[in-house]
């Protein structure tokens, strides 16, 4: 089948080249065509170019998008959208005063997760789950990583991965699954860590692998959760079993989580609200993605990533949602980016990478998805009528989304 995506006002993040990331200066320069059509065959984007070249073609179907902006969807490398119930109750605790370590000292945050998902059925979960990811599909999310962690059993967390396979059998979006076993210590290995790791290593990981369950490890290494020994533990024996480390770090403190993570060659780095000089200058020149997750902040009231110290660094940068029942209860990355705009001082055309082709790269597909490129997946908003697509994060409250395509057909 043919698709023609024509008259668009403007065709954002294009690439002639395949490109996998996007650093320092280069995050600033967002390449256009005005005036652009766009042709779809099957699920690939075909060709592209301006309106003055236009080739003669017999369409199956024709959008005309006048008037409207058309970029690659969204790439959003960090959720745990795969969780039962909600955690309204904590949010007034916050308000009321509690931190969000107090609450998870008290049996809250984590592990409250953790006891409503064991409670539930895995039909009710795939339900919950699936109505997220449709929404975040509506929002403009043509890709998208899901951990597990909200398990913190063998059957618990192998629930959440089957669930996370099945939503990327019956969805064509594309779903990364990362194993998060390491999200906290469940209250009966409080004092025996050592306890709780032997079973992520020799019953956890054995079952994941068998059953091809993930693509990524994960840990949270911080204060009270997992030190940076233990998640380099882990990170060993994820990779043993074929799963590429990317790791929760630097979220309230730095602990040496960003050379742990760059140790063991991690895929990216993901939170980093707190860096130091030395973070920073630990991740220049690797092939480790720094992630920023803005909403959370916002969320919490904890600092932002420090965007502009990082990419006049020379560091690329990606922005994900860190969707998840207690810190970030969105998936709206349109969001993320209007927050990294007016929160981080980073500019659209930052922002918009950062969510696009530095996504992919954070979730290992920058070679399929992230820009308009010929031979990409046919993964593209196209935008309602807007003066400049600078009006994406500066109008922050308004859903500004026609039309999502996801392998190259309308989602309805």
């Amino acid at each position: 089948m043919t698709t023609l995506i024509i008259n668009i006002k403007e065709l954002l993040q294009v690439r002639e080249t395949l490109i996998s990331k996007v650093s320092g200066a280069e995050m600033a320069i967002l390449p256009t065509i005005k005036n652009a059509f766009v042709v779809i065959k099957d699920n690939l984007i075909a060709d592209f170019g301006s309106m003055d070249n236009f080739p003669k073609i017999n369409a199956d179907k024709t959008i005309d998008a006048g008037g409207k902006m058309v970029l690659p969807s969204w790439c959003d490398s960090h959720t745990h959208i795969v969780y039962a119930g909600n955690r309204e109750q904590e949010f007034v605790d916050r308000i009321n005063g509690f931190t969000y370590e107090e609450i998870a000292n008290r049996g809250g945050g984590i592990l409250n997760s953790a006891k409503k998902l064991n409670e539930s059925t895995e039909e009710e979960i795939y339900d919950q789950s699936k109505a997220r990811l449709e929404e975040i599909m509506r929002l403009g999310t043509g890709a998208v990583e899901i951990k597990s962690g909200y398990g913190l059993t063998v059957d618990g967390e192998l629930k959440i991965l089957r669930i996370i396979q099945r939503l990327a059998q019956n969805y064509p979006i594309t779903i990364k699954a990362t194993f998060l076993g390491a999200h906290a210590f469940p209250l009966e290995y409080k004092v025996n860590h050592q306890g709780y790791i032997d079973i992520i290593i020799n019953q956890m990981l054995p079952e994941i692998a068998k059953n091809k369950l993930a693509d990524f490890i994960d840990v949270f290494c911080e204060n009270g959760y997992f030190t940076v020994l233990e998640t380099e533990q882990i990170m060993e024996a994820g990779i043993r079993f074929g799963l590429k480390p990317k790791i929760h770090v630097n979220q309230f403190n730095s602990i040496g989580g960003i050379q742990a993570g760059i140790k063991y060659n991690a895929l990216s780095v993901d939170h980093l609200e707190v860096m130091t000089t030395e973070d920073i200058i630990t991740l220049k020149n690797t092939a480790t993605m720094p992630v920023a997750l803005p909403s959370c902040s916002y969320f919490l009231s904890i600092p932002y990533t420090p965007a502009r110290e990082m990419i006049t660094a020379g560091l690329p940068l990606a922005l994900a949602t860190d969707y998840n029942p207690g810190s970030t209860p969105s998936g709206n990355m349109n969001f993320v980016i209007a927050t990294a705009c007016i929160k981080m001082k980073m500019t659209p055309e930052e922002a918009i990478n950062a969510a696009t082709i530095n996504g992919a790269y954070a979730m290992g597909i920058s070679k399929t998805h992230g820009s308009i490129t010929i031979g990409k997946k046919a993964n593209l908003i196209i935008t309602k009528s807007i003066p400049s697509y600078y009006q994406l994060p500066y109008a922050f409250g308004s859903n500004l989304i026609d039309t999502v395509l996801i392998e190259g057909k309308v989602f309805e």
